[in-house]
């Protein structure tokens, strides 16, 4: 059976009226961003429970109604491991879909997998194994072939036939409440707006350095981030991590000292040296303390944590859930560092 391709406005706009009177409709898009900072999205996967459609936002299309009817609140949207679907969906619109539900969330709860990916969880439900060799397709490009559509409208198909049992499984074990909470959380707006401040966040190994270096990465950090945004570039192609760590260890205050790091291409040392001598300059004169601390717990928060361990596998075997679905070591670590004062 074809999978219908939508690229024109009669086409979408004959579809419109009844998604929006569907009981639910499960979602997925496909997007690229390998030479971008924002995702560009290049396909919407819509089904029903009975039938399911490709969109082609590449073509031109008046996407509002659609973003609507999705954006409703009457029915749910039912998607898997939602987070880059929101992210580009708040990019476009500002909002998410307030009637949330993630099929990755649902099976965490009951115990089928902590953050199961969607073709696991097809297997494992309904015995379908997917054909992952499409899997990276240049969904930028056109035309697609019907192979390649089917595989895309694929996603929504199984997920409409997955949702209701999840749903009603939630239902029978009182968890329902629990995935909506988590689905809210989730759809929050906030948790996708850029922020360059807490970029340094994403630096693997920023324990290592010495208090200065970590506040000149996470200056660096933050100035890739919001450089980034503007030109729509991957924060990778302004500065690379191996050349922001070579920047922070060594901190050049000059031209020259900076030239002879050859951490940096010629055009970026052209175009950004001086701001970023600047930034160092600014960053090391900081008093502020580490931003992560990197000292041997003693004895007795040995023994706390070992203590929250113990309780917390005990809740999840308890519960029937992954110990990491309710924390993860990060947040033990530290909730046994600092106990109710812990950010977490």
């Amino acid at each position: 059976m074809s999978t219908p391709f939508i690229a024109t406005q009669a086409e979408l706009d004959a579809c419109i009226e009844p998604w929006s009177r569907a009981p639910f409709l499960a979602l997925d898009t496909e997007f690229v961003r390998e030479q971008t900072y924002y995702a560009q999205l290049c396909l919407v996967q819509i089904g029903d429970g009975r039938t399911s459609a490709c969109i082609d936002p590449l073509a031109g299309l008046d996407l509002g109604a659609l973003w609507t009817c999705v954006m409703q609140s009457a029915h749910p949207r039912v998607f898997h491991a939602a987070g880059q679907d929101l992210e580009i969906l708040i990019q476009l619109t500002q909002r998410a879909p307030a009637n949330l539900f993630d099929t990755q969330i649902a099976a965490s709860l009951l115990g089928l997998g902590d953050q199961m990916g969607y073709a696991a969880l097809v297997e494992q439900r309904l015995g379908i194994v997917i054909d992952k060799s499409l899997a990276r397709t240049p969904w930028a490009r056109r035309p697609l072939s019907p192979r390649e559509l089917a595989y895309a409208a694929d996603d929504v198909r199984h997920l409409a036939r997955i949702y209701p049992d999840l749903r009603q499984e939630l239902e029978q074990r009182g968890r329902l409440d629990w995935l909506l909470e988590d689905c809210a959380a989730l759809a929050d707006p906030a948790r996708y707006r850029p922020d360059p401040e807490r970029e340094w966040r994403r630096l693997k190994g920023l324990a290592r350095l010495g208090r200065s270096a970590q506040h000149v990465a996470a200056s660096l950090a933050a100035w890739r981030d919001t450089l980034g945004e503007q030109r729509n570039r991957p924060r990778r192609w302004i500065l690379p991590d191996d050349a922001l760590y070579a920047l922070a260890e060594r901190q050049p205050q000059t031209p020259e000292q900076l030239a002879n790091l050859q951490a940096l291409p010629p055009k970026t040392l052209e175009r950004h040296g001086q701001a970023l001598i600047e930034l160092i300059a600014q960053a090391r004169r900081l008093e502020a303390p580490p931003l992560i601390e990197d000292a041997r717990p003693d004895d007795a928060r040995k023994q706390r944590l070992k203590r929250l361990q113990d309780a917390l596998r005990a809740t999840a075997e308890a519960l029937g859930v992954s110990a990491s679905l309710l924390a993860n070591r990060a947040d033990i670590e530290t909730l046994a560092a600092s106990g109710a004062d812990a950010d977490i």
